[in-house]
């Protein structure tokens, strides 16, 4: 056996250097150790410090990573050969409760450019870049479980606005209720299927308590569900208004129906205003509650107004939803005036013979009541049907719905879909 000892072998030229021949085994002994000086390439790793915040990894590198207090994003080279590998290692024991985040920095990563994360505890993984098709692969890991890389948790906002109540259809009537107002934001796992449910408006008639609006809800697996309450119809002479996601307005001769009911906090609505009958010719029902305001009270010359909605920027510009609708009145003597329905889509409440304003389509607001003195001569305004939106992020959106929302990108770096019907989106 030869034996050469040198302390170093350089190329004769060029940057190659080659040992054997094709076919060749090539033998380290026992106990030899491969020492990379940690900043050559498919010659083993070289183990680098603790990582507390976010970096650009090396290939060749081997990272230990502690999430103790925060996680944070690990970004992949820009420019990868074929055979580089990358070692990651929960350093705490914390990927569970405080994620490492991959970014793939352009490249694919099991096949696809989304940012993923190891969040299982003890987790260490191998990433090997393969190809330009499926880009960076587990090669090898621990306490990964069933899938070493999992996706990034994404955030979306959430308006679920129920359907109005109608207005009443007889004797002075009160307004229709606005639908129940509620916002939330939560955090979706990729694959979530949310179920849309749009709430439809209550019906107008001419001879009884208004229709309640129906409920709208979002829903899915591992979601906190979000129900807002259809409006209350608007009371009649003798049959009084019912509670909702805001209340409906009185007759002539009671108080308005509780809004927020079911309670819900915040608050999804507010109550209906009161009836007015000091006795002929002077009777006014009472306004449905918005989601911003009571319902007003009727007075002498007037019935009640709505109450006005609240306003949201989730599509990018203040949009009001949710008032009530305005009550009915006498028009039988001088000074009388039909009411207003509030801000955010609420009905005109009508004189005697007329039909109350409905609420308008997609934003939940309270149809009008009626000032009819003759039974069946008027009719109550119809509750507007509701909506519901979701707003996420532009580079989040999976593009998979049903229901055919619409769908505007760019919405200051959002993506905004409007259900106003009932569908589904799936994250």
């Amino acid at each position: 056996m030869s034996q050469v000892e040198v302390d170093k072998i350089i190329p004769q030229s060029g940057t190659t250097l080659t040992v054997g021949e094709s076919g060749d085994t090539i033998t380290i002994p026992s106990g030899a150790t491969l020492n990379n000086q940690g900043t050559a390439t498919g010659f083993g790793i070289a183990w680098q410090s603790v990582q507390t915040t976010g970096f650009t990894a090396s290939a060749g590198n081997a990272y230990p990573c502690n999430t103790t207090s925060a996680g944070f994003t690990v970004t992949l080279p820009t420019s990868p050969s074929v055979g580089d590998q990358i070692q990651l290692l929960d350093y705490a024991g914390t990927f569970d409760t405080n994620a490492l985040v991959i970014d793939p920095n352009g490249n694919n990563i099991e096949g696809g450019t989304d940012n993923l994360q190891l969040n299982g505890e003890r987790e260490g993984v191998t990433l090997t870049y393969i190809d330009t098709t499926q880009g960076w692969l587990v090669s090898s890991g621990a306490n990964e479980g069933t899938d070493a890389l999992s996706p990034v948790p994404y955030s979306i906002d959430f308006l679920v606005v129920a359907g109005g109540g109608a207005g009443g259809g007889e004797y002075w009537t009160g307004g229709g209720g606005a639908g129940g107002f509620r916002t939330s934001t939560q955090t979706v796992n990729i694959g979530t299927a949310i179920t849309v449910t749009v709430g439809d408006g209550g019906t107008g008639n001419n001879s009884t308590v208004g229709a309640s609006g129906s409920n709208s809800s979002i829903s899915g697996s591992g979601l906190t569900t979000i129900t807002s309450a259809g409006g209350g119809g608007g009371g009649k002479g003798s049959s009084a208004a019912t509670s909702g996601g805001s209340g409906g307005g009185a007759y002539y001769s009671d108080s308005g129906a509780a809004g927020n009911t079911p309670s819900t906090v915040p608050s999804q609505g507010n109550n209906g205003g009161n009836g007015y009958n000091p006795g002929a010719p002077s009777y006014g029902g009472g306004g449905g509650g918005g989601a911003g305001q009571v319902g007003q009270n009727a007075t002498s010359s007037t019935g009640g107004n709505g109450g006005n909605g609240s306003a949201s920027s989730i599509t990018g510009s203040s949009v009001t939803y949710a008032g009530g609708g305005g009550g009915g009145v006498t028009t039988g003597g001088t000074g009388f005036s039909t009411s207003s329905g509030g801000s955010g889509g609420g009905g005109n409440g009508a004189g005697d013979g007329g039909t109350g304003g409905s609420g308008t389509i997609n934003t939940g607001g309270g149809g009008g009541g009626v000032g009819n003195n003759v039974p069946g001569n008027g009719t109550g305004g119809s509750g507007g049907k509701g909506v519901v939106i979701l707003s996420m992020p532009d580079a989040s959106y999976s593009g998979t719905t049903t229901g055919s929302p619409t769908v505007a990108t760019g919405v200051s770096g959002k993506t905004v879909l409007t259900f106003t019907g009932s569908g589904s989106y799936t994250a």
